[in-house]
């Protein structure tokens, strides 16, 4: 049985009905035997990230999901001290470094603008595609194939009904990989390599 792990890394979650909403969807009974929910905020509000724990969680999964709102065009502070932290040289890229190749990564991120405004003639000046690279670069780095996302545009605008329309199609989604339609068209990745010399050396003690 295939084995799902969702990151759920919101700053402020009291303040996001939309990332609740889908933080418990992922944790319903339905899923619970092949789904884990690690909220980061909560594991770490220090910061102070458990890098043995997080690896051991990530090499039992088959699907891992970022679940996030966007900040800034990116990733919140946590997930990317996550990312800089968990997605270790030599454990997840570079020499020896293959813990998570074959496996899948998908990006289900809630924005405040709306989708009109991820438009050449918007508010943001780019397509939202423009703001991906660093997650799909990210994912091929480290042998991951980088599933298309999940949006939710004016999240904290969206009615109830939307809300929760939007948490069955995510509960949908989980419940049914890896069997998704598109999957067929998805080409694995090809892991990049990345040379020792790449990385400057340890300092002598």
């Amino acid at each position: 049985m295939t084995s799902i792990l969702v990151l759920a890394a919101h700053p402020q979650l009291g303040h996001s009905r939309i990332n609740r909403t889908l933080m418990r969807a992922a944790a319903a009974s339905a899923l619970a035997d092949r789904v884990q929910v690690r909220d980061l905020y909560a594991l770490y509000p220090d910061y102070l990230i458990d890098v043995a724990a997080e690896q051991r969680a990530l090499a039992a999964a088959d699907l891992v999901v970022w679940l996030q709102p966007l900040h800034w065009y990116g990733m919140t502070p946590l997930l990317k001290l996550w990312v800089d932290e968990v997605l270790a040289f030599g454990w997840a890229y570079g020499p020896g470094g293959h813990a998570l190749a074959g496996k899948d990564l998908w990006l289900v991120a809630s924005t405040g603008g709306a989708e009109a405004s991820y438009r050449p003639d918007g508010t943001h000046r780019h397509f939202f595609d423009a703001f991906l690279p660093p997650y799909e670069q990210t994912a091929t780095l480290v042998g991951m194939r980088f599933l298309p996302p999940l949006l939710m545009h004016s999240a904290h605008r969206a009615s109830d009904a939307e809300v929760q329309a939007h948490a069955a199609v995510f509960a949908d989604r989980l419940a049914t990989y890896p069997e998704w339609p598109e999957m067929a068209e998805l080409a694995p990745c090809v892991m990049p390599e990345v040379a020792a010399i790449d990385r400057p050396a340890p300092e002598a003690a």
